[in-house]
């Protein structure tokens, strides 16, 4: 505990969405203060943070002197400049670190690490142009998903290539920006490990929950997943393995694919995840205190569950809904604060309780 943040430290959060409010509050509960830089003045963190700068993120000046302010850095999405990390670097600890981004920002960056570390993943291929595609097609076939290497989420970037014949299309709605081919995972279920690593390399894993998504966007996230015990201790030893392999401290989303042969490895998110969102209701300590307990050095929390838990996203007019939900026993509502309901748009979430 010697070099763990005091109370009343600042802790600086790179991003200003849902997760970066969520983990302002949870700062607020250990008597940590929290320093958002976001550029939408209107971001759902500002309205809870102790401190909003409001600045982009090419903006180095205002970037150092909002640095200079805050005690440790954080964020709440992979997509940060370089140039940014690279001005913040110099004046403050990043955690996670810059490796656990530079192998999250890019997919095939992503798989390749992941495959060195003797974890499977879907077969994959590099596709910058109509040659690689038709490489791919051959060694790897149809079904398969042709994603934008950086910059997508909540299935955007992707195009489906159900055959050969989709393939001129999908490589067409990538407009020009490198891809990765990734061939097609027989499998049951999705689910996913919120893991988390502190300074002293410790680490402690919430249980798996088991994901829906509905049109690329997570619709429910339920624990406990099905799965085997053996299933279960996996799920957790292979999140352990990555953070301990890039160092990493904070939370991990770790989404893995349930298969006949094993666990397969979908994506890894360097940060608090939506799927971690039950643990609000489902533990004493929960994904977004977890985050801060780590990159402030203080012990991890525990991360036992002491409930059954069902996690809905609110996306778009499911928002409007709240009247009602507010009515349901065992029903704990959080709303973000985002002023307009558009559709695909995560507007808030809900945490069922479905056994004590």
């Amino acid at each position: 505990m010697t070099d763990a943040l005091l109370p009343g430290s600042t802790i600086g959060i790179l991003g200003g969405g849902q997760l970066g409010r969520m983990l302002s509050l949870a700062a607020a509960r250990l008597g940590l203060k929290t320093s958002v830089y976001e550029p939408d003045p209107n971001a759902p963190a500002g309205q809870v943070c102790d401190k909003l700068t409001t600045a982009s993120y090419d903006d180095l000046d205002a970037l150092r002197a909002w640095a200079a302010d805050v005690d440790v850095i954080t964020y709440e999405f992979e997509n940060i400049p370089t140039d940014a990390l690279d001005a913040l670097e110099a004046l403050k600890p990043i955690h996670p670190n810059r490796r656990a981004l530079a192998v999250s920002q890019d997919r095939l960056t992503e798989k390749a690490f992941l495959t060195d570390l003797g974890l499977k993943t879907a077969p994959f291929a590099a596709v910058d142009d109509a040659e690689d595609m038709a490489e791919a097609l051959t060694e790897i076939g149809a079904p398969a998903i042709l994603k934008t290497r950086r910059f997508g989420y909540d299935g955007k970037g992707q195009a489906r290539i159900k055959t050969a014949e989709d393939a001129e299309q999908a490589l067409a709605d990538m407009n020009g920006a490198p891809a990765i081919f990734e061939g097609f995972v027989d499998f049951s279920h999705e689910v996913s490990v919120i893991a988390a690593r502190g300074t002293t390399g410790e680490v402690a894993c919430f249980d798996p929950g088991e994901n829906v998504h509905v049109n690329g966007i997570l619709h429910t996230t339920t624990v406990p997943a099905r799965l085997s015990a053996k299933q279960r201790t996996d799920a957790v030893l292979l999140a352990a393995q990555i953070l301990n392999k890039l160092g990493y401290v904070g939370v991990m989303g770790v989404e893995l694919f349930v298969t006949p042969q094993g666990l397969v490895v979908n994506e890894i998110a360097p940060r608090v995840h939506n799927s971690g969102h039950w643990t609000q209701a489902g533990c004493a300590v929960d994904q977004f205190e977890q985050h801060i307990r780590a990159v402030a050095g203080w012990p991890l929390g525990d991360g036992q569950r002491y409930a059954d838990v069902v996690m809905t996203n609110l996306i778009g007019d499911d928002a409007h809904t709240w009247p009602e939900l507010a009515k349901q026993p065992n029903t704990q509502i959080h709303l973000y604060g985002k002023a307009e309901a558009r559709a695909g748009r995560k507007m808030g979430h809900v945490n069922r309780i479905t056994k004590a």
